[in-house]
């Protein structure tokens, strides 16, 4: 790749479909490595649960990556992410078009691998929490835990740090009766 200034959105859609995925943080183009299996698992059964819940109660839309979420197009700011997770609440749903999502969604929700945590825990963090996304879960494939956190003021706050079999609700939802131990393949997964 060129080395630039600064990454674009429109430098970011005009890269070749080369089957890698990239992210821009900052007006810093990222390579993302492909997920594992086990982490396609978690995705699709905790995708399921969130959208079985807000198609049951018409409260927004769920969907999953690959779905670009364009924080900021400013120059030099440059951010688009694609979360594993998105989840945009009703009164957010306008800013869904057809090349991704437009500004904060309600939710996002990253699964930790081995190659993404550090950024998902802390690059990604600060983005999220710079642009305003109200709702940022992690799930810890390897302690398997779900950890959700508020944002409060410019900084996310612990709201629930969760594993084991009991239904539990996840904020922003009320009534979810997510049961962590649910999300975890029901197999070993070799490497």
């Amino acid at each position: 790749m060129t080395a630039r200034i600064a990454w674009t959105y429109e430098d970011y859609a005009a890269l070749p479909d080369d089957g890698k995925r990239y992210e821009v943080h900052t007006g810093e183009l990222v390579m993302v490595p492909a997920p594992g299996s086990d982490h396609q698992v978690v995705l699709m059964r905790l995708l399921r649960v969130l959208d079985r819940h807000v198609e049951a109660h018409g409260l927004g839309l769920v969907l999953p990556a690959p779905l670009d979420v364009i924080l900021s197009e400013e120059p030099r700011e440059t951010t688009v992410v694609e979360p594993d997770i998105v989840y945009l609440a009703a009164d957010r749903l306008p800013a869904l078009r057809q090349r991704g999502v437009i500004g904060p969604p309600t939710l996002v929700a990253e699964i930790l691998s081995p190659a993404t945590a550090a950024t998902d825990r802390g690059t990604k963090r600060g983005l999220y929490a710079r642009y305003g996304v109200p709702h940022y879960w992690i799930v810890d494939l390897d302690k398997r835990v779900l950890e959700s956190y508020v944002l409060r003021g410019a900084e996310y706050q612990p709201a629930v740090r969760a594993s084991g079999a009991a239904p539990i609700d996840v904020p922003p939802f009320v009534g979810l009766g997510l049961v962590p131990t649910s999300l975890w393949p029901p197999f070993p997964i070799l490497p």
